[in-house]
C-alpha cells in the first residue's frame, strides 16, 4: 500500500496512490490524508481527477442488460439448496469464458478495487506455486477473480479483461515495488488462456510488498514505458 505522505515527488508512486484512492483501496486514515494533500497539491489533485474521469469514461462504453423473464421464473421454482464450495478448477473454467466477461455487469463499473495476497504459508522456493487471490467489487455486485503464480516457471494466471469502446483492447499486468518505476509483467492474450509469463528478471520481486495493477491498453499492450490506459484493478501483495 502506498503511504500518502511518502509518495509526494514521485510520479509513479503518485499514480499508484491516486488509483488506490479512487478505487477505494485505502483505509479511512489514508483517505483523509490523501484528501488533505489534494487541497494543497494541485498536480496530485489533477492526477486523482484524471483517474476518476477515466473510470467514468470506461463505464460509458457498455450498455445495461435486462435478464429474460423466464430466468426469474426458473429461479423461483428451484428448490432451495445449501451453498456448496465449488472447486478451484470449476471456478477457473467459469471465468475462462470470454462470453461470461462480455455479459457481466461492466456497465456498473464505477469503482473497482483489487486485493491480491500471497497464500499464507506458501512455499517461496523456486518451483513452488504461490496462490494470489483477488477480490474485486463493482457498484451493483461482486466479481471474484482467481489467479495463480508459479515461482519456478514465472507463470502468472489471471482472468482476462474484455474489450471496450468499440475497439479491441488488451489487459496489461503491471508491478510496482517500493519506489521503483512500474514494470510490465505482460499482456493477457485475447484467446482466453488468461496467463502471462513473468520476465525472469522480475520473478524474484513478485513477492510481499509488490503492488499489482491491471490496465486497459491498445491491442497488444504498451511495448515500453509507463501505462497509458485506465487502470481497472489495483492491489498490494501480502502474506
Amino acid at each position: 500500500m502506498t503511504i500518502p505522505h511518502q509518495s509526494k515527488g514521485s510520479r509513479s508512486r503518485d499514480e499508484v496512490l491516486a488509483g488506490e484512492y479512487v478505487l477505494g483501496a485505502l483505509g479511512i486514515e489514508d483517505r483523509l490524508n490523501v484528501q488533505e494533500r489534494m487541497r494543497n497539491d494541485r498536480p496530485f489533485a489533477a492526477i486523482v481527477r484524471r483517474w476518476e474521469d477515466n473510470l467514468l469514461q470506461f463505464s460509458d462504453d457498455y450498455g445495461s442488460e435486462v435478464p429474460p423473464e423466464m430466468l426469474f421464473t426458473r429461479m423461483d421454482g428451484r428448490p432451495w439448496r445449501p451453498r456448496r464450495r465449488r472447486s478451484m478448477g470449476m471456478a477457473l473454467a467459469f471465468w475462462n469464458s470470454l462470453a461470461v466477461w462480455r455479459g457481466i455487469g461492466l456497465a456498473a463499473l464505477g469503482t473497482l478495487s483489487l486485493y491480491l495476497c500471497l497464500e499464507a504459508g506458501a512455499d517461496m522456493r523456486p518451483g513452488s506455486e504461490q496462490s494470489l487471490v483477488a477480490g474485486s467489487s463493482v457498484r451493483n455486485g461482486a466479481i471474484r477473480l482467481v489467479a495463480h503464480y508459479d515461482g519456478g516457471s514465472g507463470r502468472l494466471q489471471v482472468t482476462p479483461a474484455v474489450a471496450g469502446g468499440g475497439k479491441e483492447k488488451s489487459l496489461q499486468v503491471w508491478m510496482v515495488k517500493g519506489t521503483s518505476e512500474p514494470h510490465s509483467l505482460g499482456v493477457l492474450p485475447q484467446t482466453g488462456e488468461n496467463e502471462v509469463i513473468v520476465p525472469p528478471e522480475l520473478r524474484s520481486r513478485l513477492a510481499d510488498g509488490a503492488t499489482l495493477a491491471l490496465t486497459v491498453e491498445p491491442l497488444g499492450g504498451v511495448p515500453f514505458g509507463a501505462a497509458r490506459g485506465p487502470m481497472i484493478a489495483l492491489g498490494p501483495a501480502h502474506p
